[in-house]
């Protein structure tokens, strides 16, 4: 899967920060996840995908301004010996909306909930396209860090390589977990 963060751009690095409301993707909206997805993605995802959000809508959500969708974060749980762990399959701003904070807002909501409704994750982690540098970037600010490369990764996209990108959870054994911070981040 694939998970992006915008690029940054010299003009939209002192845009202010959008303000959002959020909500949780259900049956009855899955639809505009979907459409949102595909304006933003190179991938057509499988209805499978879909199937694996709506089993965890506690922290998939959706980044509304003035009612309109401009953004989202779609995960998943995995098992693992170590216990759950968090999947992030997308997390994607429309492009007007891109550089005001509504990325970041995006991922630091995710990771509060799952501090909070889901302690027992210790890691989240995902996939990003080597050449999505900026996304690279974004993630690092918020504590992700290269855990591997994987060759071949995408079957459809052109570098087909993809790093794996990996946050440990509640380090410190409270259950809490730090969103990181927003300062910088151009999503």
């Amino acid at each position: 899967m694939a998970a992006a963060a915008p690029a940054a751009t010299a003009s939209n690095a002192a845009r202010p920060r959008l303000p959002l409301s959020f909500g949780a993707v259900t049956e009855k909206n899955i639809e505009q996840l979907k459409l949102l997805n595909r304006a933003i993605f190179p991938i057509n995802y499988p209805e499978r995908m879909y199937k694996d959000i709506l089993a965890c809508t506690d922290v998939t959500q959706l980044a509304y301004h003035n009612d309109v969708l401009v953004g989202a974060i779609a995960c998943r749980l995995e098992k693992s010996t170590q216990g759950p762990k968090l999947y992030i399959l997308t997390l994607g701003v429309l492009a007007p909306y891109r550089g005001m904070g509504a990325g970041a807002a995006l991922l630091q909501r995710c990771l509060q909930l799952v501090a909070t409704q889901l302690p027992e994750v210790q890691e989240a982690v995902l996939h990003v396209q080597t050449s999505n540098e900026e996304a690279i970037r974004f993630y690092s600010r918020f504590g992700f860090e290269v855990a591997e490369t994987i060759p071949g990764y995408y079957k459809r996209l052109d570098p087909p390589d993809a790093v794996l990108l990996r946050k440990r959870l509640h380090a410190d054994g409270s259950g809490g977990a730090d969103g990181g911070t927003a300062n910088g981040t151009n999503a």
